[in-house]
């Protein structure tokens, strides 16, 4: 997988305005507050006519992970420097931050993802360091960073902009 996926292109139209819907639900109220019935009510159709384009919550659930997955892969590329990496990742994360700790947190049903999907999103760290362990310890403090900064628990008490710098540094 070279291009960026379309983690939605088996979807009917309809199917991908629910998901759609469910995304701004998502970044507006919390994973917590999206029932299947809340999301019928969003996109004005009865909850029993959501199960026709999804088994349910974890479906839509997947479905928005796969979206999360694509659109941070896409916005990782191309990789030229682990800060400019960096940079990318820390702006996709606090951008839709609630799409973020859905994709990120929590168990990972990689059965529900397209095939490649998830390889494709962590390529960029691969790139950046050139070694598979090194890329997950990259990925590791920069997911912990982004978490600290959505949460508002950086121990710092401040913007964490000196150590977001501070670590590109470390591994350019």
């Amino acid at each position: 997988m070279t291009e960026s996926p379309d983690p939605l292109h088996r979807l009917t139209p309809r199917a991908r305005e629910i998901i759609a819907a469910a995304r701004a639900m998502l970044e507006r109220d919390g994973w917590e507050a999206i029932t299947m019935r809340a999301l019928a009510d969003e996109v004005g159709m009865r909850a029993p006519s959501l199960y026709k384009h999804f088994a349910g919550k974890d479906a839509v659930k997947s479905a928005l992970v796969a979206v999360a997955l694509a659109e941070s892969g896409a916005a990782l590329r191309p990789v030229t420097t682990v800060a400019a990496l960096l940079t990318a990742y820390r702006h996709t994360a606090r951008s839709n931050p609630n799409l973020y700790r859905l994709a990120t947190g929590g168990p990972l049903d990689r059965s529900a993802l397209p095939e490649g999907l998830e390889d494709w999103a962590g390529a960029p760290f691969f790139e950046a360091t050139g070694d598979a362990h090194a890329a997950q310890a990259l990925w590791a403090a920069a997911h912990g960073m982004a978490v600290l900064e959505i949460d508002g628990r950086f121990p710092t008490g401040a913007a964490p902009e000196a150590t977001w710098v501070d670590l590109a540094a470390r591994w350019d």
